[in-house]
């Protein structure tokens, strides 16, 4: 059964309903091969040229442990060091809403702790510096070999997982599609200048366990199409699998975004970033899901006897001897 030249909806194919027109993604897949192209060339320019803005967690600097007499205004603390010269300074509560810590370039004032104190005494004349720790650039460096290893290793474990569970050539597609998705995000944050710090790194994980469950929901529709639908070619049986999964990948990943989008609007400075990076790649994951993971999988040369065992005739068996 060839459903190339389809005119009207189709209602039935072996059993399986589709109460709509049938969306030929395979068709478009070059498109978004193109697009890809593009936007991965572009990240990476940007990646390159730019640059990205390490945060404290990385480059080092001064975590200032403060008590205040009362609850402390965390978007005040912000303005007043920096009216102060600071720059960048990250401000958070460390379980209590007096307990703040603080975070700080690296410097060789050795008074900092007494400088910081000043500068806030404004806001409460009580305040308590009750530690001063120096982070080092060392501790930095490893902290970014760590989130470079972790990033891959779950990139390779996650392509090991798919070969298994699946196909050789979803795996592959899934994974290119993951490191898609990365490199669009932190392309991103390059060209922004966006500081990157240990939350962002929880983020971009976040986003490839978001991305790979989307495209394990397409696989397994596809797997199992496979097994059903018989006499239709398998860019066919791609697309019937993409349309029936098309309103679930929809809905999640709207709503999904709505939480996110609220995170970012309502959440504050400490999560801006956190939020605005699971924005940018659920976003791009979506789509990656549905034009890039699968599409190079078909490309590779997926075809129904890579998802189909094939059947043991056991009238053959008997009559060996």
């Amino acid at each position: 059964m060839n459903l190339e030249n389809r005119s009207q909806p189709i209602k039935e194919i072996q059993g399986i309903k589709l109460p709509f027109r049938l969306v030929e993604f395979m068709k478009f897949r070059m498109w978004g091969y193109l697009a890809s192209v593009v936007i991965i060339v572009v990240s990476l320019f940007f990646v390159f040229t730019k640059g990205f803005n390490w945060g404290l967690d990385f480059t080092g600097g001064v975590v200032v442990d403060t008590h205040f007499s009362q609850p402390a205004d965390l978007e005040k603390i912000r303005t007043t060091l920096t009216q102060n010269g600071i720059e960048s300074p990250l401000v958070q509560t460390t379980g209590g809403v007096r307990d703040v810590m603080i975070r700080l370039p690296a410097t060789e004032d050795a008074q900092i702790g007494d400088h910081v104190k000043k500068m806030l005494s404004t806001l409460d004349s009580d305040i308590q510096i009750r530690s001063i720790e120096f982070v080092g650039p060392n501790v930095g460096e490893e902290l970014t070999q760590g989130a470079i290893y972790a990033t891959l290793a779950t990139l390779i474990m996650l392509l090991l997982y798919v070969g298994m569970r699946f196909e050789w050539r979803l795996a592959m597609g899934g994974v290119l599609s993951l490191a898609h998705d990365v490199i669009v995000t932190l392309g991103a944050f390059s060209y922004l200048q966006i500081e990157m710090d240990l939350t962002f790194i929880a983020a971009i994980l976040s986003v490839v366990g978001y991305s790979l469950n989307d495209s394990i929901v397409v696989f397994d529709r596809v797997r199992e199409n496979f097994r059903k639908i018989r006499r239709v070619s398998a860019i066919d049986i791609i697309d019937i699998s993409l349309t029936q999964t098309l309103s679930r990948t929809i809905m999640t990943s709207v709503t999904t975004l709505i939480v996110v989008i609220a995170l970012y609007i309502f959440g504050g400075p400490t999560i801006h970033n956190f939020s605005l990076a699971l924005l940018i790649g659920i976003g791009f994951g979506t789509y990656s899901s549905i034009f890039i993971a699968i599409a190079i999988a078909y490309d590779l040369g997926l075809s129904r006897e890579h998802m189909v065992q094939a059947k043991v005739n056991k009238d053959e068996i008997d009559e060996m001897p």
